[in-house]
C-alpha cells in the first residue's frame, strides 16, 4: 500500500495495523480518482468509512485554506465517529477536519470555522443552518460524501440535503455508502447525481474473527457484579464496551472501590490522557480498559483476549467492530463475553442471527466461567 498513499496516511494504517485494503476500498478507489458519482453498497463492518476517508484524505490539498470535502451523516454519534478516525489518519499532516452537528454551540461552532477546515462532517439540519448563514462557504469543495445513505433520505434531512448539494458547483462529485438503498433512495439521489457507478460487495467477503462469541444472563442490577467476577476469573487483557460516557465512568468509579485498576478510553479524555491510556493497556500496566465504540477505532492490541459487552451495540457492525479487537493476526483465542438482562439477550440473538455466528451460554461459578450450551445464529 505504500505508492498507493501519502506518507502520513501509510504510517497511520501500519499504526492501526492495517497493512492490505478490503474488498470495499479497493473497488471505490478508482472511481474517486476519477471524479465520478457512485452508491456504494456493502456490508456493516466491511470498511466503508475508510473506503472513502482513504481517498479523500490522500486527495486534498493541505496548501490552501478552501474547504474542499463535505461528509454528511445523519447521527450525531456517526459524526464524532468519523471524525475521531479522520483525526487519526491525519496525524503527522497539517489537514483541519471539523464537526458540525446540531444541538451543539453555533457560536463555537462558527468561530472554529475560522481556521478553515479542509474537511467538515455533519448533520444536514446543522450544515443548512450554517450555509444559509452565509458561515459555511461551499463554493471551493469537489467531493460531497452521503454517509449510510438510506438513513439520511428521509423527510426530515431531505430539505437540507437539498441545500448541502446546490450550494456547490455542479463539477463537484457525490460519493454513497450503505448497507441497503431502496429504489425510493435511488430515485432521489438520481436528482443530484450525474450517472452513478453502482459499486456492491457481497455478504461473503465480510468475515467475523474466528473467536467465541458468548452471554451472560443476569438481572440489570447484577450486571456490575458479574463484570467484577469476570476481570477475577478471566484474568486476561480485557476491553469492555460500553454506549454512553456516563456508564463508563460510574463503572470505572465502582472497579476502583473494589481495587480493581483499570483505564478509561472516551471523548471526553483529552489527546494525551486517551494516548496515555492506550500505552498503558498495551504494556500491561492494566488488564482492564473501559471504552466506548468512537474512541476504540484504532485501538489494536494483538494480545488482547476478550472483549466484553456492558451494552448491546446499536448496529450490527458496531458488534462487528467490537469483536475484530479480539481475534488479533488470526488467532482463535479469543472471546466476546455480553453481560445482557433477558430483554438484552434478545437483542444480542437478533445481530448473531444476522452475522450467523453460534452464541454460547456463559455463567460464573467459584471463579470460573462455564460453559453452559450455544444458540446457533
Amino acid at each position: 500500500m505504500n505508492e498507493l498513499f501519502k506518507p502520513f496516511i501509510h504510517e497511520a494504517l501500519t499504526k492501526q495495523g492495517i497493512s492490505e485494503l478490503m474488498p470495499v476500498q479497493t473497488r471505490v478507489m478508482p472511481y474517486f480518482d476519477s471524479q465520478l458519482d457512485m452508491i456504494v453498497t456493502a456490508p456493516t463492518g466491511s470498511g466503508k468509512t475508510l473506503a472513502y476517508l482513504l481517498p479523500i484524505l490522500n486527495k486534498l490539498n493541505e496548501d490552501t485554506l478552501d474547504l474542499q470535502t463535505v461528509i454528511l451523516a445523519s447521527s450525531h454519534e456517526l459524526v464524532m465517529q468519523i471524525v475521531d478516525l479522520i483525526q487519526q489518519l491525519k496525524e503527522g499532516s497539517t489537514l483541519r477536519a471539523q464537526a458540525l452537528i446540531g444541538g451543539a454551540n453555533v457560536k463555537r461552532q462558527i468561530e472554529k470555522l475560522k481556521k478553515k477546515p479542509h474537511i467538515v462532517v455533519g448533520t444536514p439540519g446543522r450544515m443548512a443552518e450554517l450555509i444559509n448563514q452565509k458561515k459555511l462557504k461551499m463554493h471551493k469543495v469537489t467531493t460531497i460524501v452521503l454517509d449510510e445513505v438510506d438513513q439520511l433520505i428521509t423527510p426530515d434531512h431531505l430539505p437540507a440535503i437539498d441545500r448541502v448539494i446546490l450550494s456547490t458547483d455542479q463539477s463537484r462529485h457525490i460519493a454513497c455508502f450503505s448497507a441497503t438503498v431502496s429504489n425510493d433512495a435511488r430515485n432521489v439521489l438520481a436528482e443530484w447525481m450525474n450517472a452513478p457507478e453502482f459499486i456492491q460487495i457481497k455478504r461473503e467477503e465480510l468475515t467475523l474473527p474466528d473467536v467465541t462469541h458468548g452471554y451472560i444472563l443476569c438481572e440489570k442490577r447484577e450486571k456490575f457484579d458479574q463484570l467484577r467476577k469476570l476481570i477475577h476469573a478471566d484474568k486476561q487483557k480485557s476491553l469492555v464496551f460500553f454506549n454512553d460516557i456516563d456508564a463508563l465512568e460510574k463503572t470505572y468509579e465502582r472497579l476502583t472501590y473494589h481495587h480493581l485498576e483499570s483505564l478509561m478510553l472516551h471523548s471526553d479524555l483529552n489527546k494525551d490522557l486517551r494516548k496515555n491510556s492506550i500505552k498503558s493497556f498495551k504494556q500491561g500496566d492494566s488488564q482492564v480498559m473501559l471504552t466506548t465504540d468512537v474512541s476504540s477505532r484504532g485501538l489494536d492490541v494483538d494480545d488482547l483476549r476478550t472483549v466484553i459487552q456492558m451494552d448491546i451495540p446499536r448496529e450490527v457492525n458496531q458488534y462487528v467492530h467490537r469483536a475484530g479487537r479480539t481475534g488479533r493476526l488470526g488467532s482463535s483465542d479469543g472471546q466476546v463475553i455480553s453481560i445482557v438482562t433477558k430483554a438484552e439477550y434478545q437483542a444480542l440473538k437478533k445481530i448473531t442471527n444476522h452475522l450467523k455466528v453460534q452464541l454460547t451460554q456463559f455463567e460464573l461459578s467459584r471463579g470460573q466461567l462455564i460453559k453452559q450450551g450455544f444458540h446457533k445464529g
